[in-house]
């Protein structure tokens, strides 16, 4: 994820910092992996606004995140780098092969920084520490920064899903794993 530095033009330029989306996938997203997404402009069931500042704003649907990366064992893809509208992270889709039926099993991600098209993913039980793969807490080396950290076994990822966010694991105590957060909490 590349960053654009702007010249100081105008008062408003100076500092400008922006990402850089030139690498993202053109096209639309695969429709199979989103759905549609209902705005309530702050309104609540009787019209009346309750949450100023909301409204307008392009229409999104909302992509079809794999926050639980439960297909264990299979090797997948990236095939490409997508631009989501509903967070700060890019998605990566991942085409995880045919399944007994012959259908392409595909599924989003979100996309690590220094994972490119073409990367090969693995979510499993013990893997390579590398960017897109998936493991469990209790198997990854202490030391290990990550992200998209589950709370509970089996939920999905809550921790650190946003861009630029990770936390890491800073040791075992009592059969559990200590992990310290962006904010310098350090939680079980």
């Amino acid at each position: 994820m590349a960053l654009k530095h702007y010249n100081p033009t105008s008062p408003a330029r100076r500092g400008l910092i922006l990402v850089d989306r030139a690498g993202l996938h053109k096209g639309a997203p695969v429709k199979a992996l989103t759905e549609g997404k209902r705005k309530t402009g702050g309104r609540n069931n009787k019209g009346h606004v309750t949450s100023r500042g909301i409204g307008g704003g392009h229409k999104q649907r909302y992509r079809l995140i794999d926050f639980k990366r439960c297909l264990w064992d299979v090797e997948g893809t990236v095939e490409r780098i997508e631009y989501d509208p509903n967070r700060t992270a890019f998605i990566a889709l991942v085409n995880y092969g045919a399944d007994e039926a012959g259908k392409e099993r595909l599924a989003y991600i979100i996309a690590p920084q220094r994972l490119a098209v073409g990367d090969k993913v693995i979510a499993g039980k013990k893997t390579d520490v590398k960017p897109g793969n998936a493991m469990e807490l209790g198997q990854m080396p202490v030391g290990t920064i990550c992200h998209n950290v589950e709370m509970k076994p089996g939920k999905g990822g809550q921790l650190a899903r946003s861009a630029g966010t990770y936390v890491q694991i800073v040791g075992r105590d009592k059969g559990m794993v200590m992990i310290r957060l962006n904010s310098g909490e350090q939680r079980y």
